[in-house]
């Protein structure tokens, strides 16, 4: 199953991608999809005849966030060897973990704003973990019991802010520096998340192209090493790391994002992301 959230910035409708890729309305279910809400919708999950009697909404609507919020946006650095290597960056013994604000969701086809003073802006394309109930201190074979489905996370950043005193928070937290989606697919389309081919291209040019097989800490890792380091609630997000080929690591110079350019993102099984650049 496939959930989402349907509609103009600030007025989306919940709703749910049918297996005929039919979009329908779930307002007769639930107001919106929230952490408080999740459950309900999850509930729903092989539940043929009750799916398709919900309404179908027959035009193409813009995809919002696929949750309205999360009470935390986790993320992940250097979780790919030829990432870290690229970064020239030490290859991480555990997990690194930092945060990007939850107001810097955006939806999976909106537009990237450049701050005004933003010079270095960065592309990531990133598997993204929703987690589905409470977990605390979760061993890693228990881990994906934890975990509600998957999307694919832009993790926008500006590197002139990130290496100012290595100021990760900052430079990933703008409005806009995160879009996901266009939708959550529940872990039960997903069996094993680290079988995803994941791509990402720059006005048409394939800058990143690698498979989730090349984490270094996989999905189960990430979720069991967070979790004991705090309690992961319904609706949070893990990104969990990019691979090579983003702009800091271009030689001999790096590649910037400017205002016009294109990014089209595709995770295996999770669908597309296609952005604009544009200044503020």
């Amino acid at each position: 199953m496939k959930i989402c959230r349907y509609g103009p910035v600030g007025h989306e409708k919940p709703g749910i991608i049918d297996d005929n890729n039919q979009l329908r309305d779930l307002s007769d279910v639930v107001s919106d999809i929230t952490p408080e809400t999740l459950a309900v919708v999850l509930a729903m999950r092989g539940e043929e005849a009750k799916l398709a009697s919900l309404p179908v909404v027959e035009s193409k609507p813009r995809f919002g966030t696929p949750i309205n919020t999360v009470s935390k946006f986790v993320a992940i650095g250097l979780n790919y060897l030829d990432h870290a290597k690229e970064a020239e960056l030490p290859v991480p013994d555990e997990p690194v973990i930092f945060f990007k604000a939850p107001s810097s969701l955006s939806g999976a086809n909106d537009d990237i704003i450049v701050p005004p003073h933003s010079t270095k802006l960065d592309w990531e394309a990133e598997l993204g973990i929703v987690i589905g109930h409470k977990a605390k201190q979760v061993s890693r074979e228990e881990a994906l019991e934890y975990v509600a489905g998957y999307c694919i996370v832009n993790d926008v950043s500006d590197r002139g802010f990130q290496f100012q005193s290595s100021q990760w928070d900052k430079a990933k937290s703008c409005d806009t520096f995160g879009p996901i989606g266009p939708y959550i697919v529940t872990k039960d389309e997903i069996p094993d998340p680290q079988s995803l081919e994941i791509w990402l291209e720059v006005n048409g040019q394939i800058r990143q192209n690698s498979h989730t097989s090349q984490m270094i800490f996989s999905v189960a890792d990430i979720v069991s090493y967070v979790s004991h380091y705090m309690t992961l609630l319904p609706g949070d997000l893990i990104a969990t790391g990019t691979p090579a080929g983003v702009g800091l690591g271009f030689k001999p110079e790096p590649v910037w994002l400017q205002p016009g350019d294109r990014i089209l993102i595709h995770i295996e099984k999770l669908g597309y992301q296609n952005q604009r650049v544009i200044a503020q």
